[in-house]
């Protein structure tokens, strides 16, 4: 199979890109026909899942690990997870109930960065200099494809995880010896129309500001050394592919983000080369770039890195074309999703880039940030509420929100049960196992689709975020991982973790079985019917769309038990149990008894 063209991007438009559609089997249109409501996706990072073929562990590079990137010791380094890998323990994932396989980028990175003494490797995909091929350490495009074909040929969907803000760190300032003590060099001190501030002489003659997106206004922006003055090293003149990108004068060239104001889209994320994505070349080329991988290898969906440092025009360009080349490549429900990075669960933040970006969907830290913070006992279960009460501030409104990934894990924050043993150093294993399925249980009950960061159903736990979450499914050699107890076994990541004995694991795929039952818990609406300002009940009911049948969910997140009275609707006269303990009938009309064990659920199914 012939590769992606690197330099044919430049020159074309987005429609010469285009694939023949081929006539797809009849259960791939099945698949692809779902809404992502029906989804349940597994995340991953293609480095730390399985290692199915040492001989791309050092990405065909020679020399030491600052010339490979591979480390197999160190959590900073590629440690030889591949593509092969994955396609070898998709049997794992779809018995644990996942539908759709998300896979952090596979793009092919720079693959050592940092300076002397704190250098790390790309493993996690996040530094690429080729938009066009996948990174060798995990293997050729022929095997990318494979896998996608894998995927696909179990009825399940297959999404990429894509990077738009930036690009490696090739690009160097002069005025910097270090690329991360460069500041941030605003708009009003460093014009454009000067070099370097406004007593420097003029350049960029005629050119009206970034705000005036169109191809004449940048075509007058021809000198990059407005804030700095930027360079790429020698060696490194053609590092980037498509080549257009070694070309500074689409990047900001502005120094680092301080991630508020203007830097927060114009800066350099931690050194990382920004692009400039007001230019209408930039806008042009990224499409291309990414319709192509949609028209080659009929994905299913996109997340998009660091979405909200990037210009609202440019999504509402981008988005657009990636829907459009999707539905023309017999995928009509092309599942994109946006990162809104935060500390606490800001559901305004979230609406806002649906709203002015037209995000279809937003990776949901509204709900994974209530989560930790109920499960770790630091909020009353009134926070689930509140986030809830705010869906009808999306672009959509609360069935907009349906379709929003949810997560209580994930590769930059942490895993859940690292916030719980962070809450409950004193907690015994068991303890910590409960808040962990607690949590779990919430994601596939509650609103939104979702998402398993891969290794929480083996009890990963970490010891932190970044790095510290990311450990090895195949036995690792990283200390750090190996000397950090899992929960709910006495096992270690010494050795293979693909067990489907684990408790957690048996736990997720009986939820997933239960989710793919009940269309309620995919599709139906949500109704908040208990809550209290301190650890204990939480309730809601979801509704079967189609027969108006209620589904009664229970949550108790203190460590005593809970009896309560919770409201339901008067039409429910019988309930059964899918989970727990159900009484068989209301107690009053529109009134029904709950009896929750400490840090336990029940799911209750009504009837008329």
């Amino acid at each position: 199979m012939r590769n992606l063209a690197p330099l044919a991007f430049a020159a074309l438009t987005v429609t010469s890109l285009s694939y023949p559609v081929a006539a797809e089997p009849p259960a791939l249109e099945a698949t692809r026909a779902r809404p992502a409501t029906d989804e349940v996706i597994y995340f991953l990072l293609p480095d730390r899942f399985e290692n199915g073929d040492t001989a791309n562990d050092r990405g065909g590079l020679k020399g030491d690990r600052l010339k490979t990137g591979f480390d197999p010791a160190s959590k900073g380094f590629y440690n030889g997870g591949d593509f092969k890998g994955v396609m070898k323990r998709l049997d794992y994932i779809q018995s644990l109930g996942a539908t759709a396989v998300w896979l952090a980028p596979v793009f092919k990175n720079k693959p050592v960065q940092g300076d002397s003494g704190q250098e790390s490797a790309g493993y996690h995909g996040y530094w690429i200099t080729d938009f066009t091929h996948v990174d060798p350490h995990f293997g050729t495009d022929k095997e990318f494809k494979a896998l996608v074909d894998a995927v696909h040929a179990r009825g399940m969907k297959f999404y990429m995880d894509i990077v738009l803000n930036h690009t490696a760190d090739v690009i160097q300032y002069k005025e910097c010896p270090r690329q991360l003590d460069c500041p941030y060099r605003s708009r009003a001190d460093y014009p454009y129309g000067r070099a370097g501030g406004v007593r420097g002489a003029p350049i960029n003659d005629g050119f009206l500001g970034d705000d005036v997106q169109t191809e004449a206004n940048f075509a007058r922006l021809t000198n990059p050394n407005f804030a700095y003055t930027p360079y790429v090293p020698k060696g490194e003149e053609h590092a980037k592919t498509p080549d257009w990108l070694n070309d500074p004068i689409y990047y900001h060239n502005r120094g680092n983000s301080t991630f508020s104001g203007e830097s927060s889209t114009m800066g350099d994320f931690s050194g990382l080369d920004d692009l400039m994505t007001e230019n209408p070349r930039v806008v042009r080329g990224m499409v291309d770039i990414f319709a192509a991988w949609i028209d080659k290898y009929r994905i299913d969906g996109f997340r998009i890195d660091t979405e909200k440092h990037v210009n609202s025009e440019f999504w509402r360009t981008f988005i657009p074309a990636m829907q459009e080349r999707a539905k023309a490549d017999g995928i009509p429900n092309f599942h994109i999703f946006g990162e809104i990075a935060m500390d606490e669960p800001d559901v305004a933040e979230l609406a806002r880039h649906t709203r002015e970006d037209k995000l279809p969907s937003v990776l949901d830290f509204g709900f994974a940030k209530a989560v930790k913070h109920v499960i770790a006992g630091s909020a009353g279960t009134d926070l689930l509420a509140r986030v809830f009460a705010d869906d009808s501030l999306y672009e959509g409104g609360a069935a907009a929100a349906l379709t929003h990934p949810t997560f209580v894990s994930n590769h930059d924050q942490g895993r859940v049960a690292w916030f719980a043993r962070t809450a409950f150093p004193q907690a015994s294993d068991d303890e910590i196992l409960k808040r962990v399925t607690l949590a779990h249980a919430m994601m596939f009950t509650m609103r939104g689709v979702p998402t398993i960061y891969y290794g929480d159903e083996q009890g990963f736990a970490g010891v932190g975020n970044d790095m510290s979450a990311r450990a090895d499914m195949f036995p690792s050699k990283v200390k750090e991982y190996n000397e950090t107890p899992l929960v709910g076994t006495n096992r270690t990541t010494v050795t293979s973790s693909f067990t489907m004995d684990h408790p957690i694991y048996r736990s997720v795929r009986e939820l997933a079985r239960l989710r793919a039952e009940q269309p309620a818990l995919r599709h139906g609406r949500q109704i908040v019917r208990a809550y209290s300002e301190k650890p204990g009940l939480f309730a809601i009911s979801r509704i079967d769309p189609v027969t108006g049948r209620e589904i009664l969910i229970a949550y108790n997140t203190s460590v005593q038990p809970v009896e309560a009275l919770v409201e339901v609707d008067t039409k429910s006269r019988k309930f059964a149990p899918l989970h727990g303990i159900c009484a068989s009938t209301p107690s009053a009309p529109g009134s029904y008894h709950v009896s929750l064990q400490p840090l336990d659920y029940v799911i209750c199914s009504g009837t008329p």
